[in-house]
């Protein structure tokens, strides 16, 4: 445990620079999830969690990922992953097939359709990403703070349960 774990009052819980410090983190993603999130939505019809996973998809590339795979990727169930998926296919973004090395499995993929839907929404979010994300932040410390994310990212990735 901390050694500030000893902390005896509402106010110091309030004033602890790392309580404060998580506090920003959390409340910055949670803006910039709904700025660019709803961009996405407006110029584009899709939701930031479908576009995410577009691009976990177009990553894998052929022949695609297993539901339990796009769900450990996202930290949903794998019923969340099979409703999201569901969704997605019916707006023609992707499509299930048959795995090659599973009979009763199936993979996920893009369709044509989903992939010019990912290309034509990263423009439009890496433009949001810039304007929200980068440009607020000093030059100097853009390229150390992403990879200062990545390993926050990571650490938490790997401190997550596996999906049975």
């Amino acid at each position: 445990m901390s050694e500030r774990a000893g902390i005896s009052t509402a106010k110091e819980a309030a004033d602890d620079e790392s309580i404060l410090a998580f506090g920003r983190l959390q409340g910055a993603a949670n803006r910039l999830e709904y700025i660019l999130g709803r961009a996405l939505e407006e110029e584009c019809g899709i939701s930031h969690l479908m576009f995410e996973v577009l691009l976990i998809l177009g990553r894998a590339g052929a022949p695609g990922l297993s539901m339990r795979a796009i769900a450990q990727e996202q930290i949903l169930t794998t019923g969340g992953a099979t409703r999201l998926v569901d969704r997605m296919e019916a707006a023609g973004l992707v499509a299930r097939a048959a795995a090659p090395d599973d009979r009763r499995g199936k993979l996920v993929r893009l369709t044509p359709l989903g992939e010019e839907t990912t290309v034509r929404a990263s423009r439009v979010h890496l433009a949001n990403i810039e304007r929200y994300f980068t440009r607020p932040l000093p030059a100097e410390e853009r390229e150390r703070f992403a990879e200062n994310l990545r390993i926050l990212s990571h650490s938490a990735r790997d401190v997550l349960p596996r999906l049975p």
